[in-house]
């Protein structure tokens, strides 16, 4: 309450709860706080609701592009230690696909344009996901451990497979059988909300209540005079500012 009020009408205006236009404004900011928070455990629910309501069969069965994965070589199948390394390969095995059979993807070399086949290696867990996987005594023994910075800043750890030969990529076609059951009325609500959050530039607002911090990439980077003073200045200003410095 504001003073200057008490002192004209005296103290008997406290009772009437009436609010300063300091605390109205104060007060809408924190009903909008509150709906976002309650629009977005809307939101969640309805995702939530939305990836649990399984699938049905797609008759007929479509053909959509190659999938290709690891599987164990014809000598390693037929081996004793083949029950081992099958369990290997599912905990490391990696999928890929491509409208391609051959699996080319386009490269560009100075004006050049030519076709490589696509890379595609088994997984490497780190260590976290490493012991979260869940390998046996036998099996940690065929892994090895590389350490490298990642992002230039941090330095990871990595298990990678020592026996590599053992598995040879098969290309087999992507059958899609099944499909996802849709809701329509629950998917326009959840478009309805993305809407109104976009509309009215409220995704940052939200994400900072809900997350802490701000997901929304705002674009502030380094300046190029930042990382190097040199950096598209012509030589005659470089000259101007040494000599202000001595």
């Amino acid at each position: 309450m504001d003073r200057k009020l008490i002192q004209k009408y005296g103290s008997d205006i406290l009772s009437y709860r009436l609010q300063t236009a300091r605390r109205k404004t104060r007060m809408q900011y924190e009903d909008l706080d509150k709906k976002l928070i309650r629009l977005d455990r809307e939101y969640s629910e309805l995702w939530h609701r939305r990836n649990h309501l399984g699938y049905e069969p797609l008759i007929p069965p479509v053909q959509k592009g190659w999938k290709r994965f690891f599987v164990l070589r014809e000598d390693v199948a037929q081996s004793k230690q083949a029950e081992l390394f099958e369990g290997i390969l599912k905990k490391i095995n990696t999928y890929d696909w491509s409208h391609r059979r051959n699996f080319l993807v386009k490269r560009r070399y100075r004006g050049r344009k030519f076709y490589i086949v696509k890379p595609q290696k088994l997984k490497e867990p780190y260590t976290w996901e490493f012991d979260r996987i869940g390998f046996n005594e036998m099996e940690r023994r065929f892994f090895y451990t590389v350490e490298y910075f990642k992002n230039n800043q941090l330095q990871a750890t990595k298990y990678v497979f020592s026996e590599p030969w053992r598995f040879t990529l098969q290309v087999r076609p992507n059958i899609i059988d099944k499909v996802r059951i849709r809701n329509h009325d629950l998917e326009a609500r959840m478009q309805h909300l993305d809407d109104y959050f976009e509309r009215n530039n409220l995704k940052g607002r939200r994400d900072k209540l809900v997350y802490g911090k701000s997901r929304v990439w705002k674009g502030k980077g380094e300046r190029y005079d930042e990382r190097d003073p040199l950096k598209n200045k012509p030589l005659k200003r470089v000259l101007d500012e040494l000599s202000l410095e001595q």
